[in-house]
């Protein structure tokens, strides 16, 4: 049976009893970094074979496991922190699993995004998952105008090096947007900063943040209710945040939940009308 257990983020006490005797009872653990999951390992004295199980020998990997599964062995798959399969490998293996009707499981535990949306105080608004933001300074400045529009928190995972870019171009989108920024979780100095974008952009800059930081964006439409504007002034309004017309286009199809083809048709037949 195959068991996609959760693994602490920072403080080594976050495991369950539960996970510490479904390790010590596998026949070997997948681990994506054995350097980095053999101090937890050790600290709870599970002694089995660790094999590496990472997103670039997924593939290869696969069907090996999916033939031990099928003799009968017990197999748990951990990630380097959080829940396998969440922005970790893990699916590729579930699905298979579901493929060849094998047994398998998840044992729940440490998350990020479920952590640091508690301590927003905001929990029990609507939520969505993002998972890691695009590197792509274009894909990026699209997505993030897109999250500002959804009515609710959008959690995010992004790194120490990057945050500032990002907060930057949410603080030109709107500098009053309530946003919270989590990070070093469950560590000795976690830290949650709640604020309007330029107010968290100003701390960071003075403070540059280190370790994994999760990012939550609260929904606050600005453009009055965008169903009141035309297609060709929501793009205009989009543009003048600096996203290319594409993008643009892009963006205002997501949001009004229409065919891309019928805005960029729009948009392109109005500029021939206007010459």
């Amino acid at each position: 049976m195959l068991y996609l257990i959760a693994t602490p983020i920072g403080n080594l006490k976050d495991i369950t009893y539960r996970a510490v005797e479904t390790l010590n009872s596998s026949d070997y653990i997948l681990c994506e970094d054995t350097s980095h999951s053999h101090p937890l390992l050790k600290t709870y004295n599970i002694k089995k074979p660790l094999y590496s199980y990472h997103k670039f020998n997924e593939a290869k990997q696969v069907e090996k496991i999916i033939e031990d599964l099928k003799k009968g062995l017990n197999i748990s798959l951990i990630s380097d922190a959080g829940t396998p399969g969440i922005c970790d490998p893990g699916q590729r293996l579930v699905l298979r699993c579901i493929e060849e009707d094998l047994p398998y499981t998840a044992l729940p535990g440490p998350c990020a995004a479920i952590m640091a949306l508690t301590l927003t105080g905001k929990s029990e608004e609507h939520f969505q998952f993002i998972g890691f933001l695009p590197k792509k300074d274009a894909e990026l400045k699209t997505i993030l105008q897109e999250l500002r529009y959804y009515k609710g928190i959008s959690i995010c995972y992004e790194s120490p090096h990057r945050i500032l870019k990002t907060l930057k171009i949410l603080s030109d989108l709107d500098e009053n947007l309530p946003l919270s920024v989590a990070r070093e979780l469950t560590k000795m100095f976690e830290e949650c900063k709640n604020g309007p974008a330029k107010a968290l952009l100003t701390y960071y800059t003075e403070h540059p943040p280190r370790g994994e930081i999760v990012l939550l964006i609260s929904g606050a439409p600005k453009v009055e209710d965008f169903q009141s504007l035309s297609i060709k002034e929501h793009v205009e309004i989009l543009e003048k945040t600096g996203l290319p017309l594409k993008d643009a286009i892009k963006a205002v199809a997501t949001l009004r939940n229409i065919p891309k083809k019928h805005v960029y048709n729009t948009i392109h037949q109005e500029k021939q009308e206007g010459k």
